[in-house]
């Protein structure tokens, strides 16, 4: 029998280490190594002795297989820095959204020691509208306005939400632009006529909206919407536990839920 993929968790306390830690209990061929958080060393009810800080995690990171961050930018580059050399060939799965360029060079540095997958959202659906957008993007073309909406639950502290960016970023691949030139976050007071090109983004924060994108493309006599409703966190989970078997023992590089898919 072939052993178990060990999978540290880093953001191990939060919503979504939780969510990990008790599905990883139940996943056969994976087994929980050990959780990493801001908090002193503690015991912790998620299935691991203990939660380790950043600064203690090296013998967590040292004995796994794939380290799974749902954390936040600064435990995230806190763990990059610190430990770079000891994840030098474990597989390191990232889901954190909000980052800066300072936090993207960190990720993209390490991906040249360790096998790095990188993803804004790990639905499996999310990746095939991720697709999708980019396809509609290039076969519809600037005659087509893009409005980009997401909605999620008050506690978000991000906006717009990574997978609205990462759809337009898909959007801009698809028309061979870059998504910084063409941004813009909302739209208040008299902005003046609509540029051809834009991508507009909007947020809606409230109650416990789990998460929701819509990319609309819209012409002078039709509209085409793509969408995405989440029902259920656990589907998050699941993508990325898939994502961590997939990477597991792969050459360092940077990889992304497309690979998994074999999206292309």
């Amino acid at each position: 029998m072939a052993e178990p993929v060990r999978v540290v968790l880093s953001g191990a306390t939060g919503r979504m280490g939780t969510q990990l830690a008790r599905m990883i209990g139940e996943e056969d061929g994976m087994a929980l190594a050990g959780g990493i958080g801001r908090i002193p060393e503690r015991g912790c009810d998620i299935g691991c002795p203990v939660v380790a800080t950043p600064e203690t995690a090296g013998e967590w990171i040292r004995h796994a297989d794939v380290v799974i961050d749902f954390s936040s930018p600064e435990l995230l580059a806190r763990l990059l820095e610190m430990h770079g050399d000891v994840l030098a060939g474990v597989a390191l799965v990232i889901g954190t959204t909000g980052l800066d360029e300072d936090d993207q060079r960190r990720i993209d540095a390490q991906a040249r020691r360790s096998p790095v997958l990188q993803a804004a959202n790990f639905s499996v659906g999310v990746n095939v509208l991720l697709a999708l957008a980019q396809k509609a993007a290039a076969a519809l073309g600037t005659e087509y306005d893009v409005e980009i909406v997401e909605a999620h639950h008050r506690r978000k502290v991000d906006a717009p939400s990574g997978t609205a960016l990462a759809l337009g970023e898909s959007v801009a691949a698809g028309r061979g632009v870059a998504l910084a030139d063409v941004r813009v976050d909302g739209r208040s007071g008299r902005p003046g006529e609509r540029p051809v090109g834009e991508v507009g983004f909007h947020s809606v924060r409230g109650g416990d909206i789990v998460g929701e994108h819509e990319v609309m493309f819209i012409g002078e006599r039709e509209r085409v919407t793509l969408g995405h409703v989440a029902q259920d966190r656990a589907l998050f989970a699941e993508g990325a536990l898939r994502a961590a078997k997939w990477l597991a023992g792969r050459a360092p590089g940077a990889y992304s839920m497309r690979d998994v898919l074999g999206l292309g």
